[in-house]
């Protein structure tokens, strides 16, 4: 069964990104097993192909949910924040959720952002709901707070990668400190697009996102020195 895809709006005219190649459509496999997961899941990924093996723990990973790998797949099961995961964790009304962040993911993916490479996600019912669960690519690297070190070109990745995120008019609740990965060639690779979207021509997001990180880094204690470099940074 071949997967519904989402339409993004066009990329902006001065995208600063190279575009990669078209990922493979998704196709659903029904009733399958997910490591360390159980049964009856719906996998969607390119080709149908259903992640098997061994489950890790991914140590230094930030998560409410916890994540682990299977060979060099990253699974991320769905949960929720806030005051709400005390009385519903990990039950949405439906897979249109996830289906709506990996279609954003994968778009950024295509477009040649930094950023991990989407693989699908898999949902099955929960209550009187569904639970899901997301699949990336492995990739090297610290989450920021891990090591909190922050040359002057990094600090110029991140301000490229969220000045494109601000020209294509993408915003993402989630981006703090902890969604964004250090490799150690360099730059840096941006995480987690759960409930990220479009927001009109006239919003401007620099005014959004600069806050957001850096009352991340404060409540994360970062050095004086990293939040003050990037509250010079973060600037249109």
């Amino acid at each position: 069964m071949t997967h519904f895809s989402h339409s993004l709006p066009p990329l902006p005219p001065d995208w600063a990104f190279e575009p990669r190649a078209p990922l493979h459509p998704l196709e659903c496999q029904l009733n399958q097993e997910l490591p360390g997961l159980g049964g009856d899941w719906r996998v969607c990924t390119p080709g149908g192909i259903v992640p098997s093996g061994d489950p890790v723990p991914l140590a230094g990973a930030f998560g409410r949910g916890g994540l682990f790998r299977v060979d060099d797949v990253i699974l991320r099961p769905y949960r929720r924040g806030g005051l709400l995961r005390h009385f519903n964790k990990l039950t949405y009304w439906s897979h249109l959720r996830f289906a709506a962040e990996h279609a954003v993911h994968r778009g950024l993916w295509e477009s040649g952002f930094p950023t991990v490479e989407p693989l699908g996600y898999a949902w099955r019912p929960c209550g009187l709901g569904v639970e899901g669960v997301l699949f990336t690519r492995l990739a090297e690297g610290q989450a920021w707070p891990r090591r909190w070190d922050l040359t002057s070109a990094r600090a110029s990745d991140l301000h490229r990668a969220i000045g494109s995120l601000c020209a294509w008019r993408l915003w993402s609740p989630d981006l703090n400190a902890t969604n964004v990965l250090l490799p150690p060639q360099g730059g840096v690779l941006l995480l987690d697009w759960d409930r990220a979207g479009f927001e009109p021509a006239s919003t401007s997001l620099w005014p959004r996102y600069r806050p957001r990180l850096l009352r991340s880094l404060r409540k994360l204690g970062a050095p004086a020195e990293v939040q003050e470099l990037m509250g010079s940074v973060l600037r249109p």
